[in-house]
């Protein structure tokens, strides 16, 4: 009996090594991204033990210092949930998401679409790549742009403004203003890259479905509601997964470097990503930055599986998993 289970382990672990070997080729492919992951996501989950103590960097290093810190359980994850910030820092980032998703959801489907549906394509080439071009400027840059238009100063809205009879704004101190200011930029920024997936899927489309809509009478935009809009269906649900995922989660440069970290502008711009910056760098609250990031991740996989959960009733073929 022994040695049949031992000839059965051997014959599977030479089964094993041969197909490595008939493998190996796309194994070394993969084998870079696998271990950036395993480096630069995998073990840093690890130092997630630091949101449940009272991290206190020593001369021996970080990992001296993560094991002899005092621990305090869910000390941080209460203090932040009783801190004034936590309302307003919720409010911002689930609203401006909440905006975001519903936008660029509408202007990614709509622009996707529109080009799929164009024929001229020198003229297509020239939409695609302006409204692509912004995507590829951090936003840094777009800061600087961005300022050149609305200094208080030298502005060239408000120069326009004077040059009118007006009084100049000065934007950097107007709160009211930046609402509107960071949802257009946000949407301006991605609309090209969000609608390169449904204008892909859009152009796949076989034109056999649409010769037998235009045999049956149908105008372009029942085309579009009865051919195009089914067939773009299940990767825009896949998308819409992915993003309720990130409902806890914003760009940092958007509300960090786009107003130039104006204190004036905290009440609108203060999201979960620009507070754990700035607990890091004013208070070096370690502990409660990093707890921060977990009820960020936490969240955002919960509204993953609870979506997909939902996908998957109504819609099998559309979830995620």
């Amino acid at each position: 009996m022994q040695t049949k289970q031992s000839a059965v382990v051997g014959g599977s672990k030479k089964g094993f090594i041969a197909k490595m070997k008939k493998n190996s080729t796309f194994f070394l492919l993969v084998a870079p991204g696998t271990i950036f992951l395993i480096i630069f996501f995998y073990i840093p989950v690890l130092a997630n033990v630091v949101a449940f103590q009272n991290f206190q960097y020593s001369d021996g290093g970080f990992l001296y210092s993560l094991f002899h810190s005092p621990w305090v359980g869910f000390q941080n994850f209460i203090f932040f949930f009783k801190s004034a910030d936590f309302g307003l820092v919720l409010r911002n980032t689930v609203g401006y998401n909440l905006t975001f998703l519903l936008l660029n959801f509408f202007f990614a489907i709509f622009f996707g679409i529109v080009m799929s549906q164009m024929r001229n394509m020198k003229l297509l080439r020239v939409y695609q790549t302006s409204m692509l071009f912004p995507y590829f400027l951090s936003w840094a840059i777009l800061a600087y742009f961005l300022y050149a238009f609305l200094s208080a100063d030298k502005g060239i809205i408000n120069h326009m403004i004077t040059g009118a009879g007006g009084t100049a704004i000065d934007f950097y101190n107007t709160p009211y203003v930046w609402p509107f200011i960071i949802v257009f930029m946000g949407v301006w920024k991605g609309i090209g890259y969000n609608s390169i997936l449904y204008f892909a899927t859009a152009s796949g489309i076989d034109p056999s479905y649409y010769d037998a809509a235009m045999m049956d009478g149908a105008n372009k935009w029942q085309q579009i509601k009865n051919v195009t809009l089914p067939h773009i269906l299940p990767i825009a649900t896949l998308m819409l997964i992915i993003n309720i995922g990130g409902i806890f989660r914003s760009d940092f440069g958007l509300f960090y470097l786009l107003p130039r970290a104006s204190g004036t502008l905290i009440n609108v711009t203060q999201t979960f990503d620009t507070y754990v910056y700035r607990a890091l760098t004013t208070t070096n609250d370690i502990g409660m930055s990093t707890a921060t990031g977990l009820i960020q991740s936490v969240v955002g996989s919960i509204m993953i599986l609870g979506s997909n959960a939902i996908v998957r009733k109504l819609q099998p073929d559309s979830a995620l998993f």
